[in-house]
C-alpha cells in the first residue's frame, strides 16, 4: 500500500477542493493540449477560455501519440454536446430556457418554458442529460440532449429563479435515496479505484483513524439504484453496504439467486 495513499486521496484533496483548487499532472496537461487541438475545441470552448487555456499550455510539451496504433473500433460517439454550452450558461446566470425537444412518439413538442437545473452524464449510456423543471406543468423533467431540437435562452427574475430553485430541491429530496457503503480495511490501498468506480454520484468520505476503516455515504436518484448495485457488485469483497435497506435487500436477493443457480451441478 502507498504509505501517501489516504494522505493524498482524503486530506489533502479534501482541503484542495474546498479551496477550489485542483491538481494535474504533466501527463495530463500534455493530453489536455493534444485536445484542444482537435476541432470540436472550438464548438466545446467559447474563445475567451479557449485562448487562456492555449495561453497556460504554450510551454508544454503535446502528449506524444506517434507510437499508438489505433485498431478497429466501435463508431465513434461524441462526448460534447453543443446544447450543453447555453445549458451551463443557464444554469450559472439563472436564467429559463424556452425548450423543445422529440417526444417519446417521435412528434416534435411546442417550445417549453423550462427553468434548467443540472446537467448529467451517463457513464452507462454515455450521454447527456439535463434535469429541469417543467414551469407549465409544474413537473421536474429528464431530457436527453440528444433529442432537444432548440434551446433558447432567456432572462429570469431572481426571485422567480430562488422560488423554482427551492421548487426543484424539494421535489428532488422525495426521490432522493443514500448509502453508506463500508471499504474493507484491507483495500484501503484500492481507494482510488474505488472512488473512481463511484465517481458519478455525489458523496461524502469519512476516516475513522482507529478502525483504519474509509465510508462513503453516496447520494442518488431512486431510479439509479440498480447502477449503484452493478458498481458495488463489481468491486466485490472490497466494500460492504451497511446502511440503505433497500440496497441491502436486493444486493441479498441477487447474490442469493446466483448461489442457488451456480449451485446446482451441471449434467
Amino acid at each position: 500500500m502507498n504509505p501517501f495513499e489516504k494522505i493524498f486521496n482524503y486530506q489533502i484533496l479534501s482541503r484542495l477542493e474546498d479551496s477550489g483548487t485542483m491538481i494535474i499532472s504533466k501527463h495530463e496537461r500534455g493530453w489536455l493540449k493534444l485536445m484542444l487541438e482537435h476541432p470540436t475545441a472550438a464548438v466545446a470552448f467559447d474563445s475567451t477560455t479557449l485562448n487562456k487555456l492555449h495561453t497556460v499550455l504554450e510551454l508544454e510539451l503535446s502528449l506524444d501519440t506517434s507510437g499508438l496504433l489505433h485498431k478497429a473500433a466501435s463508431k465513434e460517439r461524441h462526448v460534447y454536446h453543443p446544447g450543453v454550452r447555453i445549458i451551463r450558461q443557464a444554469i450559472t446566470s439563472k436564467s429559463l430556457l424556452h425548450i423543445s425537444y422529440l417526444k417519446k412518439n417521435g412528434q416534435p413538442s411546442n417550445q417549453q418554458a423550462a427553468f434548467p437545473y443540472k446537467l448529467e452524464y451517463s457513464m452507462v449510456k454515455r450521454e447527456w442529460y439535463l434535469l429541469w423543471y417543467h414551469i407549465h406543468n409544474r413537473r421536474l423533467m429528464r431530457t436527453r440532449l440528444e433529442k432537444t431540437l432548440e434551446l433558447v435562452l432567456q432572462a429570469c427574475p431572481e426571485t422567480d429563479s430562488e422560488r423554482y430553485t427551492a421548487i426543484v430541491q424539494k421535489l428532488l429530496s422525495k426521490r432522493s435515496v443514500s448509502a453508506d457503503i463500508v471499504i474493507v480495511p484491507e483495500y484501503n490501498g484500492e481507494l482510488s479505484r474505488i472512488l473512481y468506480a463511484f465517481s458519478c454520484f455525489e458523496k461524502e468520505v469519512s476516516y475513522d483513524a482507529e478502525a483504519d476503516t474509509y465510508t462513503l455515504r453516496l447520494f442518488f436518484d431512486s431510479s439509479d439504484s440498480e447502477f449503484v448495485l452493478s458498481k458495488t457488485r463489481f468491486l466485490g469483497k472490497r466494500v460492504h453496504i451497511i446502511e440503505g435497506e433497500q440496497l441491502r435487500r436486493r444486493m441479498l436477493e441477487s447474490a442469493t439467486n446466483a448461489l442457488a443457480r451456480y449451485a446446482e451441478p451441471i449434467d
